[in-house]
């Protein structure tokens, strides 16, 4: 399917389990977005604390260290609008709860595109089917549809001030059978820059940068780019 064109998009919310998986997916497609001028958010719903077994960091202290590393990465592509809801890592649900917290998260931002994780298992990328991605892609789309632009749900986020509001495309990282792919091989060394303030996460993949790059061109070559080329993938929603 084809997206909204970029031009008719001003805000963008993405919605993610863990700090860290918004750069690995789609950090070279934000990047582009943000040159454009369109203000991206983050919303991340757990506190990492369950990643970086590598790194010789207590566990106690993973929370604080993975909410700078991802608000470094996010500056390092333009992002300064991170929410971080501070579920614990590991043990995400799609629950009531988790679902109000994003469309609250929706409300505020008002965006007009949303990207979320894909609710469904891929069996070709077993890491990209990590339960917490499962249950925040799921919590994102039911917040998107019908919730977030509900009267009728949450009572009390209206009564607090955030109004309804309707996403109009949601674009959905690490499905199994994608249709839409973003060249992002001017924005490949910004993607990398932002991965790799993840120390916590990446320090030990002495081969991240060709792991990467090698994603981005078997993306490509799908999309049947030119050799050479790097992509992220999508699964395009229209909410209509």
């Amino acid at each position: 399917m084809e997206p909204i064109a970029d031009s008719e998009i001003k805000r963008v919310l993405v919605v993610t389990a863990h700090p860290d998986d918004s750069d690995f997916g789609a950090s070279g497609t934000i990047a582009t977005w943000v040159k454009k001028g369109i203000h991206v958010a983050y919303c991340i719903c757990t506190n990492g604390d369950q990643g970086g077994e590598e790194s010789g960091i207590p566990v106690e202290e993973m929370p604080a260290v993975r909410q700078r590393e991802q608000r470094e990465a996010g500056a390092a592509i333009g992002v300064t609008d991170i929410t971080f809801l501070n579920y614990r890592d590991g043990s995400l649900e799609s629950t009531i709860g988790l679902r109000k917290d994003i469309v609250r998260a929706i409300r505020i931002s008002q965006p007009d595109r949303l990207v979320c994780q894909s609710p469904e298992r891929n069996w070709d990328r077993i890491g990209a089917s990590h339960p917490d991605h499962l249950a925040a892609g799921e919590s994102a789309i039911q917040a998107v549809y019908p919730d977030a632009r509900n009267p009728f749900a949450f009572p009390d986020l209206m009564e607090a001030g955030h109004q309804p509001w309707r996403v109009k495309e949601v674009w959905v990282m690490s499905h199994a059978v994608p249709d839409h792919f973003v060249d992002i091989t001017e924005t490949f060394p910004l993607k990398m820059a932002a991965l790799h303030c993840h120390v916590s996460q990446t320090a030990h993949n002495k081969e991240l940068d060709n792991m990467v790059r090698s994603w981005g061109e078997r993306n490509a070559g799908f999309a049947g780019m030119p050799e050479g080329t790097i992509a992220e993938a999508f699964k395009i929603v229209n909410t209509n």
